[in-house]
């Protein structure tokens, strides 16, 4: 048995040794691969590189093991919530107007002073026009000429006022220059021309009083003197006389075929003589051409330069088409002339006020210089810019809220008049011009660089929340203790804690109405937002004005891994600067 034992053993020994052999070999292996430099180098990165990395883990595993979640809990409770947008603009006028001159020349007067408050059309400068004052008038003679040619040529007209005794030609006629086409005589009046004797008549004088006897029916008319010859005339019978004009009012009978004898003084005339017109024209065509038109009836009362006839304006009557042509220049000419002699005179385009005066009387200026400005300050108006995802948010009418800092401690209340469909594009984002106007702007100027805040809704009693607590999809993270625990959702939540379906309301960049999911008592988890995750929500942010969404869903980001809240800034961003 011992033999058997023996001999089983004895064979197992042989079976050790090629173990030993093997292990032998492959440290030899590892001593020649060991003895290379370059295999031995990357050797000893590998062994650094897995030393790191289990260093990382561990320290990462340290990390998540030792970060406790902290929320930040708050109860949902009344408060005033404005929503609004804020920006920054510079005030302007409501109007402004730089005042240049389109003539050169010498200011003659400047009677203002910077500060001056002025209406519209008030002369602020006058400039010498001395030169065009002088084109004016030669154009005003020339216009005056052209005129009376014009008529001339066109019209057929009345020298003397008085009745249209006849008339000579009808419509349609054809007239040559010279010819008569009515004679008119004024009969309100008769004049009776009888010598005197030379020794009386050198005694009278105009104006004084006579008798004119009617031969026939011997009617005496009081008249007076009009005019005394001054040369003597002899008669038959070498009888010296003097001729003597008197003046008698018609009674309405009387015409040229009366005769009659006059009395002045006691000294009657040597011979009788018949009654003339005291005006008796006969009206002529200047130029002739086809009669257009018979302004007048025979018997009809006229006055001097009355029009009889008109001519007809054609090409076949050239010249009253002649006249017409130079009369149309002369006018041009004329008006032109007017209209250089304004620019010399310069005024107020606008109401305002001059803010800045920069020529004086006795100055030299030359056309396009500036003179002054004006300001209409009636009121004051800014412009903001409002980003693309904020601009439908706002309408005219909306309340904006000015402050400055060149003006501390006082706010101010303007409207939104405009907005603009105008954009201007940038960086792929694109805002909108609104114009803000500011009646009562007390201290404020123009120039000055002022913050604004449109308000877009506001409520003064509403159920809010942090801002922070709202996640996607409109729910909250509530305690479970909370009152409308009870309407919680499926949703996995926090021990402790559950989720609620909520609808919101305004906001601002801190808290957002619950308008419906929360009652008062109700208390509300989120976790707080770093801030590196307010840096980058800042950055996110759209354009050069904006604001917190009305009642918009939130995004995520800063919610507990899990399934906890996701609160945060609201996507598109809030108010830059």
């Amino acid at each position: 048995m011992s033999e058997e034992l023996q001999e089983k053993t004895e064979v197992q020994k042989p079976d050790a040794a090629p173990v030993k052999k093997k292990q032998l070999k492959i440290f030899q292996k590892l001593k020649g691969l060991w003895s290379h430099k370059k295999l031995r180098k990357w050797l000893i990165l590998a062994v650094v590189l897995v030393v790191a990395a289990a260093l990382v883990l561990r320290s990462f595993g340290q990390k998540k093991e030792s970060a406790a979640v902290t929320y930040v809990e708050e109860a949902a409770s009344y408060r005033a919530i404005t929503q609004s947008l804020s920006g920054t603009g510079t005030l302007q006028p409501a109007n402004s107007y730089t005042v240049t001159t389109l003539k050169e020349g010498e200011i003659l007067s400047a009677d203002f002073e910077e500060g001056d408050t002025v209406t519209k059309d008030t002369v602020l400068y006058k400039l010498d026009s001395s030169d065009v004052s002088s084109n004016l008038e030669k154009a005003q003679l020339s216009l005056n000429q052209a005129q009376r040619s014009y008529e001339k040529a066109a019209y057929a007209q009345s020298p003397v006022a008085g009745t249209v005794a006849s008339l000579d030609v009808k419509v349609g006629d054809v007239v040559k220059a010279g010819d008569t086409v009515a004679t008119v005589r004024n009969n309100s009046a008769m004049t009776l021309k009888v010598p005197f004797a030379s020794d009386d008549a050198a005694g009278f004088y105009v104006g004084e009083s006579a008798s004119v006897v009617l031969d026939g029916s011997f009617e005496t008319l009081a008249g007076k003197v009009t005019s005394v010859s001054a040369a003597d005339t002899v008669l038959t019978g070498n009888r010296i006389v003097r001729y003597v004009t008197i003046s008698v009012t018609n009674p309405g009978g009387l015409t040229d075929t009366q005769v009659a004898t006059a009395t002045i003084n006691g000294c009657g005339s040597s011979e009788n003589a018949a009654l003339e017109y005291k005006a008796a024209e006969d009206v002529t065509a200047a130029s002739g051409g086809t009669v257009a038109a018979v302004n007048v009836k025979e018997g009809g009362k006229v006055s001097a330069g009355q029009t009889i006839v008109t001519f007809a304006s054609n090409a076949a009557n050239d010249s009253v088409q002649s006249a017409q042509d130079n009369l149309q220049s002369a006018e041009l000419s004329m008006e032109t002339s007017q209209k250089q002699l304004d620019d010399y005179t310069i005024t107020s385009p606008i109401d305002g006020t001059i803010v800045d005066k920069q020529i004086k009387a006795g100055e030299k200026v030359e056309s396009g210089d500036t003179l002054c400005v004006i300001y209409d300050l009636s009121y004051l108006e800014m412009t903001l810019s409002v980003d693309e995802l904020d601009i439908t948010q706002v309408s005219v009418g909306q309340k904006v809220t000015i402050t400055a800092d060149a003006v501390d401690g006082q706010t101010f209340t303007g409207e939104v008049t405009k907005i603009s469909m105008a954009g201007t594009t940038s960086n792929n984002a694109t805002t909108y011009p609104v114009t803000v106007r500011i009646d009562d702007y007390g201290d404020l100027w123009p120039g000055m660089n002022v913050d604004a805040e449109i308000v877009l809704a506001e409520n003064d009693n509403a159920l809010s929340i942090p801002s922070a607590a709202l996640e996607r999809g409109n729910k909250v993270l509530i305690t479970s203790d909370s009152p409308s625990a009870s309407n919680a959702l499926e949703d996995k939540a926090p021990e402790g804690y559950v989720y609620v379906a909520v609808e919101t309301g305004v906001s601002n960049d801190d808290y957002i109405e619950v308008t419906s999911g929360l009652q008062e008592g109700d208390t509300v988890a989120y976790l707080p937002v770093s801030d590196d995750s307010s840096n980058t929500n800042m950055m996110m942010g759209g354009g050069d004005m904006g604001g917190t969404p009305n009642g918009g869903e939130y995004s995520g980001g800063g919610g507990p891994s899990g399934g906890g809240p996701g609160g945060g800034a609201p996507s598109g961003g809030g108010p830059v600067g």
